[in-house]
């Protein structure tokens, strides 16, 4: 029970997409609460950590609707658990948010809502978009940031999509930290400010075991951290 004034409210996080940057999110939510509370505080936390090779192979087949079933299904777990609100720790499978939040009873924090609110309050209008290829050429995460932000979202041309899905899939979600695929993600990066961006988003939550503000020009943003920054303000806000 947690003393008065030190009310958090519980943060329902859906992972193991991978669970390499599942990770990442444990870690920065809990620096981020320590830092905030001091002590011996850490972040209230229900994980429920799904099987990424049953929700790639809905993704390689195009299944996406048992894809947002199943991840439904794990929401409402974690509601029925105890959870105050749900925080989906992978920036593709946002494409079957409507489906998770259909029968939702607490608030879902949603990625690409928490970056682009960061990107406006910068005064950044061209952004750059890094990610899976369904992120970066499908209309969920792009549309949004234009329809509902007003930002220009330009991504890298099909060769350079196809090396950075590659190195998520096959690199990235394995594990694997490699040096030439760290200088594959500078050059493309760099090659997307020569075209106009004035940032740079990490759209998928594994990009930031790879590359960060030191490989890039312009500014940077980790949509693990700010999504991880979103779920400890509500965590920490007032109890109504």
């Amino acid at each position: 029970m947690y003393r008065k004034g030190t009310f958090m409210k519980w943060i329902g996080l859906i992972g193991g997409m991978s669970w390499e940057s599942s990770a990442e999110y444990y870690r920065v939510i809990n620096q981020l609460v320590r830092t905030a509370r001091g002590g011996l505080h850490s972040a209230p936390i229900l994980m429920a950590s799904v099987d990424f090779a049953q929700i790639e192979a809905y993704q390689h087949r195009g299944e996406w609707d048992k894809a947002g079933t199943l991840l439904a299904t794990v929401a409402q777990r974690l509601v029925a658990a105890g959870a105050d609100c749900i925080v989906l720790c992978t920036n593709t499978m946002h494409k079957v948010a409507a489906t998770i939040t259909a029968d939702l009873p607490i608030p879902f924090i949603h990625i690409a809502d928490a970056t682009a609110e960061r990107i406006v309050a910068s005064g950044i209008r061209t952004i750059a978009l890094l990610g899976t290829r369904y992120t970066m050429e499908q209309d969920f995460y792009k549309g949004r940031l234009e329809a509902q932000y007003g930002l220009t979202v330009l991504v890298p041309d099909e060769a350079d999509r196809v090396t950075v899905n590659r190195i998520i899939y096959d690199e990235l979600c394995m594990g694997i930290i490699a040096d030439d695929s760290r200088t594959h993600y500078q050059t493309i990066m760099a090659g997307l400010v020569a075209r106009g961006a004035q940032g740079v988003i990490l759209g998928c939550t594994e990009i930031t075991l790879l590359v960060g503000a030191a490989d890039v020009t312009v500014p940077v943003f980790d949509t693990t951290q700010i999504h991880a920054e979103a779920a400890v303000t509500y965590a920490l806000a007032a109890h109504p």
